[in-house]
């Protein structure tokens, strides 16, 4: 049985948990949080009263034997947290996405690991989300032939959605913490893996980006475009863009946070649609107009991936438990240190083609150009704070409404699988 640690018991770790609660092959004996009453109610809520909580992770890394640490602190304490699990030869490392909040960090967290024998893995859960497994399948097997554009709309809704609770927005409004923006940096992660995994790159050649901070502090709405490197010049162009849409007025109810995700691509023989995935089974979801995947091709339309579940908190149970068992038999996990690095790479591109106002190459951005300040993210400056404060009213102005007319109001809760 691998025994397990969670640094950090803030709002995602009701997610990461839920892996572990279902293994036959992992048990979670330690959490360590500087809060011990949000710690306190954490294990509560999980059913793990008995669990040990510490005020101090490296004291809970040198008291208890574990096997595996999942990390779950803001992006700056990433890299030294993991470093020091990793000199304390503790086998597996899961970081939460992003990785690091610099490429630099990034690089120490590999090399130390490397250097310890330590099994790294940047956590980023759509990969396992089950729809998408079944997209990739589709892709893979040239559904629509060669995938040739990838666009992707993240939809910030009204809600109502997940508690998420003031200290985790404080850190992440903060370029230092949290390297690069809430919305493009923090959650882009997720769609920047999906870019690439779906489309067969490893990463791309240039980006150009616009991002509005009309709310003062968050980096939407804005597009980023890329253009994938061809691999030989006879290929034709592949090409990509990710949208980041505020709808603060829309009511749009949600078990996990406020916002679903869109996808389309384009290939040489036909399109494919994939419809939701952090809000997936919601009121949208039982509409016969939002199926999960939508293919045409020669004149046909089908429709993938119905008997799939499509609750978000899968694509979290899948990913554990390919760690649990990437641990056991000493396998790669999804993603390694180095491809967890790709994805910050991937995200920092558009920061910095907005500062520039051109397109930003992918080597652009490296440890080398984080040093001679070349690549630094920066906080915006003269923003008006009135966006922030319409923002707000307009949101919670809109959700009363919604409510009083007798929409869909869900509560969010876990029915645990053992």
């Amino acid at each position: 049985m691998l025994k397990v640690g969670i640094i950090g018991t803030g709002d995602i770790a009701n997610l990461n948990v839920l892996g572990y609660l279902r293994s036959q092959d992992a048990e979670l004996v330690a959490v360590s949080d500087t809060d011990i009453k949000t710690a306190g109610q954490k294990l509560e809520r999980w059913g793990l009263r008995t669990t040990k909580i510490y005020l101090d992770y490296k004291e809970m890394v040198n008291r208890e034997d574990l096997d595996i640490v999942e990390i779950l602190t803001p992006h700056h304490l990433h890299a030294p947290m993991a470093e020091y699990c990793a000199k304390a030869g503790i086998s597996g490392i899961s970081v939460q996405k992003p990785m690091a909040n610099t490429i630099t960090a990034c690089e120490s967290m590999i090399r130390v690991c490397k250097d310890e024998g330590v099994t790294l893995k940047l956590y980023e859960n759509f990969r396992f989300y089950p729809v998408y497994l079944k997209a990739k399948e589709l892709l893979d097997n040239e559904a629509i032939g060669e995938p040739l554009n990838f666009r992707i709309n993240t939809l910030g809704t009204g809600g109502p959605s997940m508690h998420v609770g003031l200290k985790s927005e404080k850190w992440r409004i903060n370029v230092d913490t949290c390297g690069g923006g809430t919305w493009i940096y923090d959650d882009g992660i997720h769609k920047f893996s999906m870019a690439l995994w779906l489309m067969g790159e490893e990463r791309v050649e240039k980006v150009y980006s616009w991002i509005d901070y009309f709310t003062t502090f968050m980096d939407s709405p804005s597009i980023i475009f890329w253009k994938y490197p061809n691999k030989n010049d006879s290929d034709p162009p592949k090409f990509g863009s990710m949208q980041f849409t505020l709808a603060p007025n829309l009511y749009y109810p949600s078990n996990y946070y406020n916002c679903d995700e869109f996808i389309e691509i384009s290939g040489t023989k036909g399109m494919m649609w994939i419809n939701q995935c952090t809000s997936g089974g919601n009121l949208i979801s039982k509409t016969p107009q939002y199926p999960p995947i939508v293919v045409y091709r020669d004149g046909e339309v089908n429709i993938y991936g119905e008997d799939l579940p499509r609750d978000w908190r899968y694509s979290f149970i899948n990913s554990t438990e390919h760690f649990i068992e990437a641990i056991k038999k000493g396998t790669d996990p999804i993603y390694t240190g180095e491809q967890g690095k790709n994805l910050c790479i991937f995200a920092k591109m558009p920061f910095i083609s907005q500062q520039r106002k051109e397109s930003v190459n992918w080597n652009d951005i490296s440890s080398e150009n984080e040093k001679n300040q070349s690549c630094i993210v920066e906080t915006p400056k003269d923003l008006d704070e009135s966006g922030m404060i319409k923002y707000y009213k307009r949101s919670r102005k809109d959700l009363k409404e919604g409510i009083k007319k007798g929409l869909e109001n869900k509560t969010f809760t876990y029915q645990y699988e053992h």
